[in-house]
């Protein structure tokens, strides 16, 4: 392990010597990663809410680190949900458009903001982003960014930090998991299911119940107790196995699940709801879809759950980080997934990688339920010629879009 890890310190080394070395032949000021940098990046720019054609990778200015930032050299991004929610503009009080989609990423340190601590550039970093992962060059505050260990890829890296502390909050933070437990988690073959599950792994005797797509099962059936089609009454299939119910229930579809949800959970269970993507049926944001999500929820009464000893909760990693300031939070729970990688005990799953180009076709890959893990953007990945003649766009008409 030290010895891979030296190595890849070395690797990494010469890669920037070789271009800190290329910059100053063409001009850089002694060759500084501050100085002689090109000005401009590729990046996935989605120009208004919508459909997939509202995505096209573009040239944008590079940003350069403000005091407490870090730069980022980027080379591989995470693709979640989330994504598909935000190009539709189906999330609360979304930012105006264009703007470059993407909350996480992993790369190399390129360059430090003043005040910036405990970094040097060259470092192997993952990051979260508010917004703007998904480019070439990123900068983002020191307090979001997380060393990665020697033996972890960059792919694998931009895997970790959405799915793993997701899971974990939720779990161990929320949920109080303990020895002897039981989860009722949807979704299994996704990247928070696949956490979830290696996490529950960590504690003696949690059984896990999973939901998931039918042709996923082979693939999974390993990583949880009982595996159901997503499709089936998984509500009768979790009582004739636990008749009295789950302790802990994670949902990320809404809708009818809800209340599924709520019936299962035996006395002092936790249900929690991280996500809706129920709400997300077609390619655009569908007013009906959202509607019939909203009445298919089934209406909280404080006083039922307080007879039924039961709770409800909701998780929201983004909100917690950017609009609720718990960053230091977040940092205490990253040391500890680290030592649990550290340990073998967790590992990322990952579906497939893409090129920047190929934003499209991964992004359907999601909304298709297709993936077993995460998918990755790969920055320094060349896309087959189709896809690249189909997501990026260098016309004049398509830069006054952008400019406009």
């Amino acid at each position: 392990m030290a010895k891979e890890g030296a190595q890849r310190a070395e690797e990494t080394e010469q890669m920037i010597d070789k271009e800190g070395g290329r910059e100053a032949a063409e001009g850089g000021a002694g060759g500084s990663l501050r100085a002689g940098d090109a000005k401009e990046m590729r990046a996935v720019v989605l120009s208004a809410f919508g459909g997939l054609n509202k995505l096209r990778v573009s040239k944008k200015a590079m940003p350069e680190p403000q005091e407490g930032e870090l730069k980022i050299r980027v080379k591989a991004c995470g693709l979640n949900f989330i994504d598909l929610m935000v190009r539709q503009g189906n999330i609360d009080n979304p930012p105006k458009t264009p703007l470059v989609p993407g909350f996480e990423c992993s790369g190399i340190v390129e360059a430090l903001g003043d005040s910036v601590k405990g970094f040097e550039i060259g470092d192997r970093v993952m990051a979260f982003v508010n917004y703007n992962a998904w480019a070439e060059v990123v900068c983002t505050p020191v307090e979001f960014v997380y060393k990665i260990p020697d033996d972890m890829t960059f792919s694998e890296a931009a895997a970790f930090p959405m799915n793993f502390v997701t899971a974990y909050m939720m779990l161990f933070e929320v949920a109080n998991l303990r020895e002897g437990m039981s989860v009722l988690v949807h979704s299994a073959g996704g990247g928070v299911g696949q956490a979830v599950a290696q996490l529950c792994s960590t504690i003696p005797n949690v059984t896990v119940f999973g939901t998931a797509s039918s042709f996923k099962h082979e693939a999974i059936k390993n990583s949880v107790t009982h595996l159901f089609d997503r499709n089936a009454d998984y509500v009768q299939e979790v009582k004739r196995i636990s008749a009295d119910g789950v302790d802990i229930v994670l949902d990320c579809l809404c809708g009818e699940n809800t209340g599924k949800g709520l019936s299962l959970l035996k006395p002092l269970g936790t249900y929690i709801l991280y996500g809706s993507s129920n709400m997300v049926t077609g390619e655009t944001k569908s007013f009906f879809s959202f509607a019939k999500s909203w009445w298919q929820v089934e209406k909280v009464n404080p006083i039922k759950l307080y007879e039924e000893n039961k709770v409800i909760a909701g998780f929201s990693l983004l909100n917690l980080l950017f609009k609720q300031n718990r960053g230091g939070l977040i940092k205490g729970v990253m040391d500890k997934l680290l030592n649990l990688y550290n340990s073998k005990k967790i590992k990322p799953v990952v579906d497939s990688l893409w090129a920047l180009e190929e934003v499209k076709e991964a992004m359907q890959r999601i909304h298709d339920r297709g993936n077993i893990g995460k998918l990755i953007l790969d920055v320094e990945k060349a896309p087959t010629p189709l896809m690249a003649n189909d997501s990026t766009e260098t016309s004049e008409a398509g830069e006054e879009e952008e400019d406009h």
